[in-house]
């Protein structure tokens, strides 16, 4: 839908997941992937929402010396909040297990900020789905972990395996966005900007 519009500009998406990646490909957009070291360090006076908007605008700031005028540069950022902190990936297996342990039984927040980026203009959106889960034991936590090796992941967990088709009852907001991208609003934000 958006090939006519894309095709006097090109899009850089600054994300290594392999499921952002893969979102832009299922939404027929074609992406050059450049991924640009940036030290993650904010502070521990912003919450929810700050802290993704601070993060995706920061990973943005290595590339503005670089961007032509037909670039658009895509760059995010997604957490999970739980109990008025930040989850960010974990750092090795006994984290991973804390992590899902404290979400266990819980609701909390999955907060995704996507900042787009060109030679003259930024635009940061967010969007934030609530998941509940089911109590989940340490054999099923452990279990996950020992498998799946979730070290990528905000919050320790990928609703899309198995722990999210055992321990997830439900979410309210959108199911992309715990995948890694709100894709209704990237989408409708990219179409706004090749229209103006």
């Amino acid at each position: 839908m958006l090939q006519e519009l894309l095709k006097n500009h090109e899009i850089i998406l600054a994300s290594g997941s392999p499921r952002r990646q893969k979102f832009f490909q299922d939404l027929e957009i074609p992406v050059k992937i450049d991924v640009r070291p940036v030290d993650e360090v904010f502070s521990e006076h912003l919450k929810k929402e700050e802290i993704t908007d601070f993060l995706s605008v920061l990973k943005s700031e290595v590339f503005l010396n670089d961007l032509k005028e037909n670039q658009i540069l895509i760059t995010s950022d997604t957490i999970v909040y739980n109990e008025a902190k930040a989850l960010g990936k974990p750092k090795d297996h006994a984290e991973a297990v804390k992590m899902i342990s404290s979400l266990s039984g819980k609701n909390h927040e999955v907060i995704t900020s996507v900042c787009f980026t060109s030679k003259n203009y930024q635009k940061v959106l967010n969007h934030s789905t609530r998941v509940y889960f089911s109590e989940l034991t340490e054999k099923e936590i452990e279990y996950y972990v020992t498998n799946f090796k979730p070290f990528d992941k905000a919050g320790g967990y990928a609703i899309q395996e198995w722990i999210g088709l055992i321990g997830i009852k439900k979410i309210e907001g959108s199911y992309f966005n715990v995948v890694g991208l709100p894709t209704h609003e990237v989408y409708k934000t990219l179409k706004e900007m090749l229209n103006s």
